[in-house]
């Protein structure tokens, strides 16, 4: 009898780079980039788990991982230092006679069988560590048992314009996947894949041994194991998601969905008792609002000091915004400076960058038709000069 046997564990997918948030993933991993004011990105899926019931979960981490390990730490915040479970860091690591870094989504989980193992599940929850999202995975997991399922994908209906960006897939009127292709130049379909699988694990453990074993594979789920499993005809779900997601791999995007806060965007309640998003924070004392201060339709977390006006705008703990300041459509991470008189719009300011009196930082847009917006970027601990002017769209620091 294996006492440590789980119907259900979680591998969560956070070594990515993240190389087009630029200098803002010089020094950390794409999981680890705060968000909504006190939040990191993988705050969300690992909230998703534990309100799932899902209390065991490697995090698969590989590209400068060290802020990550740390963020994490026991799990705590999450409820999973535990016993039986908990959270597992689980970076690349020397075996007997080799290592080696992972070399593809599929060859990261090929490469911890043994942790896997150590459970026994009847199932495997696959997520990537960089979406921002609310799921019940366990409604998910529910539909794979029902269908009886090797594999379950969760599906979310894009336009016809966006669905090159992703794997898409065709549906039966059963649900059941007939097609697959990943970035298709001409889809044939709207329905993407948002890169959350459920698995049979006796069923994927077998597909990732011949996949390593495949040396012209890329080891990639969406590129080999996906298509591998649909040309052998196993049984694979779509699962369609309705509420808000959002792959915040872009500059614009991490901006947008920051905004989407501030507007109450539908799927994005923050402040919602019955579906938490967890973090660790440091203790800071309350925030403070002075005379001189204008604020309107802004977060500000504890432990920040405004002087200045502040609109439309997401404000991290300890940022310091300064007389005669004014901030507009912004996003300053945590330990940032506004100093005296600057002018900020329209850009994210990474932590503890300090942006000098009566520099200019981006400016005021219209409503972006094509889905990106031109934000500036100042990169964390870079310093702005008094009176420097920094366009719109344009990227500094690192």
């Amino acid at each position: 009898m294996n006492l440590n046997k789980k119907e259900c564990l979680a591998m969560l997918l956070a070594g990515g780079q993240g190389a087009r948030l630029g200098v803002l993933t010089n020094d950390v991993a794409k999981p680890a980039v705060p968000f909504g004011a006190k939040y990191r990105i993988i705050d969300f899926p690992l909230s998703n788990c534990i309100n799932s019931g899902i209390d065991t979960i490697g995090v698969l981490t590989q590209y400068r991982p060290f802020e990550l390990h740390q963020y994490i730490g026991n799990g705590q915040p999450w409820d999973l230092d535990r016993l039986n479970g908990g959270i597992f860091v689980l970076p690349p690591f020397m075996r007997a006679k080799s290592g080696e870094w992972y070399k593809g989504t599929a060859n990261a989980i090929y490469q911890n069988i043994d942790f896997i193992d150590r459970y026994n599940p009847e199932n495997v929850v696959l997520l990537s560590g960089d979406h921002i999202y609310k799921m019940d995975y366990a409604e998910m997991l529910a539909e794979h048992k029902k269908n009886h399922a090797d594999c379950t994908i969760a599906v979310l209906d894009v336009t016809i314009e966006e669905a090159s960006r992703f794997g898409i897939m065709e549906l039966n009127k059963n649900g059941e996947v007939i097609a697959f292709e990943e970035k298709p130049k001409q889809p044939k379909s709207t329905k993407a894949s948002m890169g959350i699988y459920i698995f049979t694990w006796e069923k994927l453990r077998k597909y990732l041994i011949e996949d390593e074993n495949d040396k012209d594979s890329e080891n990639d789920f969406g590129k080999n194991i996906i298509p591998n499993m649909l040309n052998d005809n196993q049984r694979m779900f779509g699962y369609q998601f309705e509420g808000y997601w959002k792959d915040v791999g872009t500059i614009s995007s991490l901006w947008e969905a920051n905004m989407d806060i501030l507007h109450g965007t539908s799927g994005l309640n923050l402040g919602d008792d019955k579906w938490k998003i967890y973090c660790r924070n440091t203790a800071e004392p309350p925030h403070y609002v002075a005379n001189s201060a204008v604020v309107s339709n802004s977060i500000i977390t504890e432990g920040s000091i405004i002087y200045g006006t502040v609109k439309e705008s997401v404000i991290f703990s300890s940022v310091t915004i300064g007389k005669g300041a004014y901030v507009e459509g912004a996003i300053i991470m945590p330990g940032a400076v506004i100093m005296d008189g600057a002018d900020v719009r329209y850009s994210i300011v990474g932590w503890n960058a300090v942006i000098g009196k009566n520099a200019k930082i981006g400016e005021t847009q219209p409503p972006s038709k094509a889905g990106e917006w031109k934000i500036s970027v100042v990169g964390p601990d870079y310093k702005v000069a008094d009176g420097q002017v920094v366009p719109a769209n344009v990227m500094i620091g690192g």
